[in-house]
Formats: C-alpha cells, sequence, structure tokens
C-alpha cells in the first residue's frame, strides 16, 4: 500500500496544425446528432431498488457527495431529458464524513473496530479513514422529513431482505428511511406506484458477505454446506429465485417497464485482487531464521509420509506443497491455512499436532485489509487464517452462485420484456483490457483505475457515471429510445475519482 501512488486521470488534448495557408480542413464539423426520442418508456416516476451500488456507497461509507453522484441519481438526471421528473429524493446522510452513530457513539465490535466508520480517502500513500467522527445518527427515522424515497438502495440488502417487513431493525440504512417498522423495501417502492424501475445488483451481497470474510464451510470441491454458514453465507439459489421473482412481479404488475442488472463475478474487484500472492521481500537473516521457525513443521511433513508411504492417503507431492520455504530477495509467498488439506490427525493421532498450512500460489486471493498486517508479519511469522484468504474452492463457490443468480436474472428480464444489463461483462472487461467512456479508459486498479473507489468494491462517483451510460445502452436496446445516439448520456468526466479530506 505505501507504494501505490494516485495518478489523476486527464483527458489528452491534441492539437492539430496545418502545413501551410492552402492546407485543406481535415477537421470538419461532426455529423449532427439524432433528434432524441424517449421511445416507449415513461420515466416520470422513476424508483431505484438495490444495495449499496444503488445507495451511492463510495470509499467504504455512505455520504451526502456519493449519494448525490449515485447512479440513479445521474440515470435520472437524463431522464429529464425525456418525460422525467426533476425530483428524485435519497435519504441523504448529515455530511460527507460517512459512518453511523448509534446514541451518539460509535457501534463497536467485539474486537473494539468501529463497524461503521468515517469514509476513506487518498493520503498520497493509500487509502485511509477519515478521523472525524460522524454526525448521521442511526436512530433518527428520516422518512417523515425528506421521504417517500425515489432511491431505495440499502447498503447490505441481500435478495431475500428487500422483500422483509420489518427490516429496518436489522439494518440501520433502511430504518433511517422506512416508512415504518414494519415495512420492507419492496413495499416502500411499490406504494409510490412508479412508471419505471431500475432493479441493480440484487445478488451481490448475497455472495460479497462470504467473500469479504474469507469464505466458510466449502469442501474441496467448491460445494458449500449450508450448516456451517452464520450471517456471512451464499444465499442458495433456490432463496434467490424466489425472491428476485416475486420483486420482479411486483414492480411489473401493471405493466411498468424497467431495467435489471446481472450480478458480476466479485472476485474481478480490487478488494481481492491487489495483494498478490508472494509480496514479502527478505533479508538474508530473516528468510534463515523464518526457515529455522518452520524446520519443526517441516520435519513432521516428512516424518508422516515415511509413516504413511504406501497407503495413498498421505504423498510426496502433497509434502512439497506444504513444505514452508523463504529465500533472501522479493517475491517469497505467503503462508496460509488450508482447510482442504488432509487431515492427518484423523490418519494417524501420532500426527494430530501438524498443521494445515502451505505457501500461496498464484491461484489463491486475499482480501485487501491485509495489505496492512503484511508488515507485522502476517503471512510470514503467523499464517494466514480462512478470513484472510478465498481459496480456489471458495471461489468456485462464489462463481457457482453467481452463474446460477445469473441465468435467473437472464430468464427473469427476458420473461417480462425488461432491458438488462450485462454488469458481470463490464467488470470483467475493465479488469482485462479496460473500459472506454468518453476520454477515459477505466479499468479495476485500485486508485488508479478510475472505476472501483478506495474501498475495492463499490464504484467511483465516475464510475457510477460509467454505469448510468451502460444502463441507458440497455433501455435504447430494450425500449426504441435512442439517449446515446442522442448524446443524452453522463460526462465521467464531470465527477470525481476520490474526494479530498477536507470535504465534510
Amino acid at each position: 500500500m505505501k507504494n501505490i501512488k494516485y495518478l489523476f486521470l486527464s483527458a489528452v488534448l491534441i492539437g492539430f496544425t496545418a502545413c501551410n495557408e492552402d492546407a485543406y480542413d481535415y477537421n470538419p464539423a461532426p455529423e449532427p446528432m439524432p433528434e432524441f426520442t424517449a421511445g416507449s418508456i415513461d420515466v416520470s416516476k422513476h424508483i431505484a431498488v438495490g444495495a449499496s451500488f444503488t445507495a451511492g456507497y463510495a470509499d467504504g461509507a455512505l455520504f451526502i457527495a456519493g449519494q448525490t453522484n449515485s447512479f440513479p441519481k445521474i440515470l435520472n438526471d437524463q431522464f429529464l431529458n425525456a418525460n422525467g421528473s426533476g425530483t428524485f429524493t435519497q435519504p441523504l446522510m448529515n455530511d460527507n464524513i460517512g459512518g453511523l452513530l448509534f446514541g451518539g457513539a460509535p457501534l463497536l465490535d467485539t474486537e473494539g473496530n468501529n463497524m461503521f466508520p468515517p469514509r476513506l480517502y487518498f493520503n498520497g500513500t493509500g487509502p485511509v479513514r477519515l478521523t472525524v467522527p460522524s454526525t448521521t445518527e442511526a436512530t433518527n427515522n428520516v422518512y417523515s422529513s425528506q421521504g417517500p424515497f425515489n432511491n431505495m438502495g440499502v447498503p447490505g440488502a441481500k435478495s431475500f431482505h428487500i422483500t422483509f417487513k420489518g427490516y429496518g431493525a436489522l439494518n440501520p440504512y433502511f430504518g433511517r428511511m422506512a416508512s415504518s417498522a414494519t415495512a420492507s423495501m419492496l413495499e416502500d417502492a411499490i406504494s409510490q406506484n412508479p412508471t419505471f424501475f431500475t432493479l441493480s445488483e440484487v445478488g451481490v451481497n448475497d455472495v460479497l458477505a462470504f467473500a469479504t470474510s474469507g469464505g466458510t464451510g466449502v469442501d474441496q470441491t467448491g460445494n458449500f454446506d449450508p450448516s456451517k454458514y452464520g450471517s456471512n453465507d451464499i444465499t442458495d439459489p433456490n432463496v434467490f429465485g424466489a425472491a428476485f421473482t416475486g420483486m420482479v412481479d411486483a414492480l411489473t404488475a401493471n405493466g411498468v417497464k424497467g431495467v435489471v442488472a446481472n450480478v458480476p463475478y466479485i472476485t474481478n474487484l480490487p478488494h481481492f485482487t491487489t495483494v498478490p500472492y508472494n509480496p514479502v521481500p527478505l533479508d538474508a537473516a530473516t528468510a534463515t531464521a523464518l526457515n529455522q521457525g518452520y524446520a519443526v513443521y517441516n520435519g513432521g511433513l516428512q516424518q508422516a509420509l515415511a509413516a504413511l508411504t504406501g497407503t495413498g492417503l498421505f504423498t510426496a507431492e502433497e509434502v512439497a506443497k506444504r513444505t514452508i520455504n523463504f529465500s533472501a530477495g522479493p517475491g517469497n509467498k505467503l503462508v496460509i491455512i488450508d482447510e482442504t488439506l488432509t487431515d492427518l490427525g484423523a490418519i494417524n493421532p501420532a500426527f494430530a499436532e501438524i498443521p494445515k498450512y502451505r505457501q500461496a500460489t498464484s491461484d489463491d486471493l486475499f482480501v485487501l485489509p491485509l495489505s496492512s498486517l503484511i508488515p507485522q508479519g502476517y503471512g510470514t511469522q503467523i499464517p494466514l487464517a480462512d478470513q484472510w484468504v478465498l481459496l480456489p474452492s471458495e471461489q468456485l463457490a462464489i462463481k457457482t452462485a453467481t452463474d446460477a443468480y445469473n441465468v435467473i436474472i437472464a430468464a427473469k428480464a427476458a420473461e417480462k420484456g425488461l432491458a438488462l444489463v450485462d454488469f458481470k461483462g463490464i467488470l470483467q472487461e475493465a479488469s482485462t483490457t479496460g473500459i472506454s467512456d468518453g476520454n477515459f479508459i477505466f479499468t479495476t486498479s485500485l486508485v488508479t483505475g478510475g472505476l472501483v473507489s478506495l474501498d475495492g468494491i463499490h464504484l467511483t462517483s465516475r464510475g457510477y457515471a460509467v454505469l448510468a451510460n451502460k444502463m441507458l445502452a440497455a433501455i435504447d436496446a430494450t425500449y426504441g429510445s435512442n439517449f446515446i445516439a442522442a448524446g443524452v448520456k453522463a460526462d465521467p468526466g464531470n465527477y470525481l475519482t476520490n474526494y479530498p479530506p477536507t470535504l465534510q
């Protein structure tokens, strides 16, 4: 993180000069854009339903500037050129600090960490948190003064939460905007009689909590066992399907049109791709000391192999995979605890003390918060527990669920004739070749890519403008409008990629 340098994105101005006074004009006026048409959509009452992306969450928090640059608000600004209303209400926070207070104080977890901290900003080296406390009280409901709300995006909401009555008692972001203590997000959306809706990133949180916690309850084949889950489970596709089908049926009950987005492969996000598997430089003395520290462990593996040779239960290949070795220089691999490795104690109690260690490979992914702990010995002296790493089997579980969700989303969108945005394709393109919009090429690189904010998960305001334009393109393709062709779209250059610490 200390080596990350922020690069402001800028347009490159190209000057043209004529060879002489008689040179031909090679810069004719551009072709006129076609006259705008809204096609068959009625966007006079636009309601957005979703989770943190819909809310405008960015840089690890929800705050006013992020909300006013949410993709539904940017989208609604373009709708003003059709038959849209200038009114698009959002449950604005009290400041640009981000975070929530509970009874005037931060809510702390069992380790004393703020569960709803202020936003991140870039300090010239890496992302850090503001130290100014939030002024937004989570227990204050703002419906009577600000609602009802066109933006029904609630950070943290999973698919089945959107239809859950009384969800405000479980999620303070919805609690502060709900119309009543027993309301559901979907009910509050439908009660406003929308003429057009966006339903976005439904299903992302159904796998995201599992991923950010490093995965849990997954066996070697990638199958997940719901009996092992806590609050970070992967939602069963059948549960997702029932929730998604129910909300789409309700939103389209009166022939209302809308746009839905599929679920991206979240492992393409920089939260999971920024920390490499081999980030540790070592001098000769430190490498020697570490090897001495793991000598007993490595010796135990050899003893187990000698005792179990011929059984087929423990092989030389697995010994090589599990052997820990460091060397002087850069590129040393992190040491992880891999629960999918052979349990030697179950084979022979004499080897019960041999842990399931191995060094990482390029197939492993690491969560972004680990970056600040590696200099403290995590991954070298301290093997990394499951919370810090997504094993290949855990990545497979995420992909399997995501693919199942997207089959359901595509089928339901086709059944109802809804516009469908390929959010998965957008993120895949950004993570490989980059995507262009306006004068910019966006990638998923943390800090420098322009698309993803400092938390490594949510988009920047400029990224939300890109997403809004992708939605306009899908609307054009489905409903006969021509937002993109007529130039009725967001200019990403009008939106920031990060906010300064002075914005509070």
